[in-house]
């Protein structure tokens, strides 16, 4: 997998995605063919592009123009337990006890475990919702307790 130095963007390019957004959010709009071709002006190429290519370059164009780094990776891509653990923000160690324990599908290769992107991004969202679920809920408890009142 191909790794690019993610790092959060300047101004000029916030400013300069701003303004890409802006103009390439409005020709989606206007689009009619699902591979429309495009222009680069600087070289007079003409290039054609599946417009769901577009719309995620115009994601990606947004997340930049609000400071955000941007990271993108294939769906299909394996990761170690390692990156998997740098992902989800945890141990290594961790990362295996969800393995082992049937939280996260897994292969192995030899004595390596490999686990596929899109588990690991499920798994994530699933906490992401069961921690949202559980604020809530300390939130009513606090609330049916009095600790809101003034």
């Amino acid at each position: 997998m191909e790794t690019i130095d993610i790092r959060k963007p300047s101004k000029a390019e916030q400013r300069a995605a701003l303004e890409s957004y802006d103009a390439l959010a409005a020709s989606l709009e206007q689009l009619r063919s699902e591979n429309p071709e495009i222009e680069i002006e600087e070289t007079e190429e003409k290039i054609r592009i599946p417009k769901s290519a577009l719309k995620l370059l115009a994601r990606i164009l947004k997340e930049i123009s609000l400071g955000n780094p941007i990271s993108i990776v294939p769906i299909a891509t394996e990761l170690t337990t390692q990156s998997a653990a740098e992902f989800l923000g945890c141990s290594r160690p961790h990362i295996v006890k969800l393995l082992e324990d049937g939280k996260i599908p897994f292969t192995k290769v030899g004595r390596h475990r490999r686990i596929k992107y899109e588990d690991v991004a499920i798994y994530k969202k699933k906490m992401k919702l069961r921690q949202r679920a559980k604020i809530q809920e300390l939130m009513e408890l606090d609330e049916e307790s009095g600790l809101y009142d003034t």
